[in-house]
């Protein structure tokens, strides 16, 4: 959409959600069905596999449009972001037609089971077996740092399918069921705040069908690559919106504790409100050139590089600004924490999830500046 287009759409959305967005605690399945009936969920997808065919520019607008009025944002997560991406560009018109219904309807939820325990982000050197029995696919081994597990019904393995093949050529893209009796296993892993959100999952045999191998058989590594780079184009094009809205959380805790006033505290926060802005643009600018099917990998890195670690700083900022009390954890019992301490313990891992920074930084040098490749293996951007 042009400039004005987008803020013509900015206002029929504003108009919209007004009209439709449940009150606060209303009941979330009738705002789903609406948006559903709207399509917008999973807007950015083409009309004909259930979306609006929004440009990044709109997506946006609806996403902020929503923040503003308090209205949850009905999301399909890995689903929409990165295996239905995946599946459009590299299925079968069978492949399409079978699974990206049930992403938009909600009915099938994904996780991303590509990183293992020795190898993390070099992707290429996956040793999850898969075999080819008849018209399936048996699966084997152990994947880390998954993304909610406990919440998806179907994970998307990245297993080695011919292991005398080069790294990258004997992998293929699985979409396994991660239901009981398939030989699947989900082990939480907590984290440094407590929570769970992260897991391990075991396959032990393992069944997909033949039909749920995207790219076909030793052909997963290109649906693979796809799939990471719009998961990082959507994550660097709505990163600020989060960040803003802890932003302003945090400036009103400094005006009410009188902190606002000081000048070291003021400086911090509109260092980190540049930071936000600077955010919103790259993200809107690397959504745009991906849609259009430029290689943004570079770009993508740069961008989660600086969205990461603005995260660490930010958590170490929010906890300067709230002051000693946030040196002690809140009493009661379990793992509690405050909402500051929670963002400074998030933020310290936030530089090796999904990618680590070292990573990240190999691919700045490489693909932007043009430096000589890395000489050790084959080492891919991911994680999760």
């Amino acid at each position: 959409m042009r400039r004005g287009e987008t803020d013509a759409f900015r206002r029929y959305v504003r108009e919209w959600v007004r009209a439709n967005a449940p009150s606060p605690g209303g009941p979330y399945d009738v705002w789903e069905r609406r948006l559903l009936a709207a399509r917008l969920v999973c807007p950015a997808w083409p009309e004909e596999y259930g979306g609006s065919a929004l440009d990044p520019p709109a997506v946006l607008a609806l996403a902020e449009e929503c923040a503003r009025a308090g209205a949850p944002l009905v999301g399909r997560g890995a689903g929409e972001h990165l295996i239905g991406p995946a599946v459009m560009e590299h299925g079968t018109p069978a492949q399409r037609s079978a699974l990206l219904p049930g992403i938009v309807s909600g009915e099938d939820r994904y996780c991303v089971g590509f990183s293992e325990p020795e190898h993390g982000s070099d992707l290429a050197s996956a040793a999850t077996a898969g075999e080819v029995r008849g018209g399936e696919v048996v699966v084997s081994g152990l994947k880390t740092w998954v993304a909610e597990p406990h919440r998806a019904n179907v994970i998307a393995v990245l297993c080695r399918t011919s292991p005398a093949a080069p790294a990258r050529r004997g992998l293929s893209l699985v979409l396994v069921p991660l239901t009981p009796g398939n030989g699947v296993h989900v082990l939480p892993v907590r984290e440094l705040t407590g929570s769970s959100g992260l897991g391990e999952v075991r396959l032990d045999g393992a069944r997909a069908p033949l039909s749920h191998v995207i790219g076909g058989v030793d052909g997963g590594w290109a649906p693979a690559m796809t799939a990471l780079a719009h998961g990082r184009a959507h994550e660097a094009a709505g990163a600020h919106l989060g960040f803003e809205e802890r932003f302003w959380e945090l400036v009103r805790e400094a005006r009410k504790s009188g902190r606002a006033r000081e000048p070291e505290v003021r400086a911090r926060l509109a260092w980190a409100y540049t930071r936000i802005t600077l955010m919103r643009a790259t993200g809107l600018r690397l959504a745009a050139r991906t849609a259009a099917g430029a290689d943004t990998s570079g770009e993508a890195a740069v961008a989660a590089l600086f969205r990461d670690e603005f995260r660490r700083r930010f958590g170490e900022i929010a906890l300067g600004v709230s002051g000693t009390a946030e040196l002690v954890r809140p009493e009661g019992a379990g793992y509690g924490l405050s909402a500051w301490q929670d963002a400074f313990l998030a933020g310290r891992g936030a530089t090796i999830g999904a990618g680590t920074a070292e990573v990240r930084r190999n691919a700045i040098a490489e693909r932007v500046l043009g430096l000589p490749k890395e000489t050790v293996g084959e080492v891919g951007e991911g994680g999760r």
